[in-house]
């Protein structure tokens, strides 16, 4: 089987799960201040940010199928400028349509997705930020940036991370440190607990405990092109006026009545999404799936997806 044949297969399996499912992945474009946070992940009794998160999807009516993953975790105090936090669900969610904000978090975009995807596997790159207190840093310049030289690279990062962290079976990153403006900037395409605030303090003080996660800030994740590649963004209609094909083909339905029909498209880089009324699905499709298989001859893979 050729690499082609591999590829083609794996767009259509792709292509008959999402088919097969209901529910669609949305990534939320998240800021938070860390410090109005008792933690991270979700803990009885304490106020956390994926708790907090959840609860401004309820104050939304918005249901999820079980867990919230995300595209960095950070520690108790940590902000962050641009988190991610990916949920499934079978709902339609529009960003102009919800309430976005609660106390300590803002939703700053949505963006839709596959769902069931495992999620931090799939973001490249991560970065932080940490701004220590000058009058508090002991090492100077020279020696500070000598450190971030040495600790920059894929090497095992074991010395940098606290006991839970040190119970990982992988301690392999690929990490790079500059110091600037009195700042340490991070990325890196993955970080154990607790190895900013560790790297950070001794890179600028010597010494191996973490320092206070409230200097820290989660910058931003670069997501991968394999999930970009998976993100669907809304299509004008309007493809339907300007495409010639169409008058080329016996399509079992009039433009006019195809415009009637599709409530909105949305494509990613392998297919285009139809949405029509429950309805009207079988009317569109075709006997047979004789009008879907012309429309496929003009626009590529077409998935047909109800919505009431």
């Amino acid at each position: 089987m050729t690499q082609k044949m591999i590829k083609t297969e794996k767009i259509n399996r792709l292509i008959r799960e999402f088919e097969n499912t209901e529910y669609f992945g949305y990534m939320f474009f998240i800021e938070y201040n860390g410090e109005k946070f008792d933690s991270f992940d979700e803990n009885s009794g304490k106020k956390s940010v994926k708790s907090e998160f959840r609860k401004l999807l309820e104050k939304n009516n918005i249901k999820i199928f079980k867990g919230i993953q995300q595209a960095g975790r950070t520690d108790k105090e940590v902000n962050a400028e641009e988190n991610i936090l990916y949920v499934n669900s079978k709902q339609h969610i529009m960003y102009e349509d919800i309430i976005n904000e609660c106390d300590g978090l803002k939703i700053k975009r949505i963006s839709k997705t596959l769902p069931f995807l495992e999620f931090p596997q799939m973001i490249e790159k991560r970065y932080y930020i940490y701004e220590y207190p000058e009058h508090l840093i002991k090492n100077n310049e020279e020696k500070i940036k000598k450190n971030c030289e040495e600790l920059s690279g894929k090497r095992n990062y074991i010395k940098f991370t606290s006991k839970k962290g040190k119970q990982l079976k992988n301690h392999i990153r690929e990490i790079y440190v500059k110091f600037e403006s009195g700042k340490l900037y991070f990325e890196g395409n993955g970080f154990l607990h607790q190895q900013v605030r560790i790297m950070s303090n001794f890179i600028l003080n010597g010494s191996m405990r973490p320092l206070q996660g409230k200097y820290l800030i989660f910058k931003k994740a670069d997501l991968s092109v394999k999930l970009k590649k998976l993100i669907f963004n809304n299509v004008d209609r309007k493809i339907f006026e300007t495409e010639e094909d169409l008058k080329n083909y016996s399509i079992g339905i009039k433009e006019e009545r195809i415009l009637n029909i599709i409530e909105n498209i949305e494509k990613n880089s392998y297919f285009y999404i139809f949405y029509v009324k429950e309805k009207n699905k079988s009317e569109l499709i075709g006997k047979k799936g004789k009008n879907i298989k012309k429309l496929k001859k003009i626009f590529g893979n077409i998935v047909v997806k109800g919505k009431d």
